[in-house]
């Protein structure tokens, strides 16, 4: 295929637009913050679970409290009646079986008490378990909340670059002859388009070329197009070729 040479040094800036934008489709699709939200979303879930378990066991001790407050107070109302029983009771046998039950059920109470006061140690420090765990779980919502939104605006000004890009392309390439950008494009469909052949180098895939080939592309016509023997890019050719 012949080209006007100057289509062919045209081919270096749909080269150059083709990287940006597949550069960018990538980071509209996968913005830097993406994986860390992905993690951030697992991190929650784990948290999540973990204060459901947390609260679970502050519930279980706040019942465990409630049960044994009424139990104290069961042992008050019966230690409040035999107190009043006794001291109107005139049978001797009668009061001292009064006064063994008050000693029994203050020895209760006494008990009741030491487990109600280990509860409370235990119920405060699942009280905090739980609101250090609230508290991390706000954290991660923050930075989630953080990334998402500079996401959203990575992903706004990819789309925006790329938009641009794509205008650009279709412009130069809408100046060129057509068959030409179809070669490149299926040229580009399998790799690099076209590459500046640079000092005898093709800066598409940065191989020098052999005596051989660049004899060939010597004796070429300057409005042949020819193509790289490494890569299969297009070879184009400027003063800087070495040739």
């Amino acid at each position: 295929m012949n080209a006007d040479p100057a289509d062919q040094r045209k081919l270096l800036d749909l080269a150059e637009l083709d990287g940006r934008i597949k550069r960018l489709r990538a980071a509209k699709a996968n913005p830097p913050q993406a994986a860390r939200v992905q993690e951030l979303l697992a991190q929650r879930t784990t948290q999540t679970h973990e204060l459901t378990r947390l609260i679970g066991l502050r519930d279980d001790l706040l019942a465990e409290l409630a049960r044994i407050e009424a139990d104290v107070a069961v042992v008050d109302a019966r230690a409040e009646r035999d107190a009043q029983r006794l001291a109107t009771s005139a049978n001797a046998k009668e009061a001292q079986s009064l006064e063994n039950e008050l000693a029994s059920l203050a020895r209760r109470k006494s008990d009741l008490e030491d487990g109600e006061l280990s509860v409370m140690e235990r119920l405060e420090t699942a009280d905090s378990e739980v609101a250090a765990h609230e508290a991390l779980i706000a954290a991660t919502n923050d930075e989630g909340a953080r990334l998402s939104a500079e996401a959203k605006t990575a992903v706004a000004d990819a789309t925006r670059d790329l938009e641009a890009a794509e205008r650009d392309r279709a412009a130069i390439a809408a100046a060129m002859a057509a068959d030409l950008v179809a070669m490149y494009d299926r040229i580009s469909a399998r790799g690099p388009g076209a590459g500046l052949l640079r000092r005898g180098t093709c800066e598409a895939c940065m191989m020098v070329l052999s005596g051989t080939d660049m004899s060939a592309v010597r004796q070429a016509a300057s409005d042949a197009v020819i193509t790289c023997p490494e890569c299969g890019a297009i070879l184009v050719r400027t003063d800087e070729s070495g040739l």
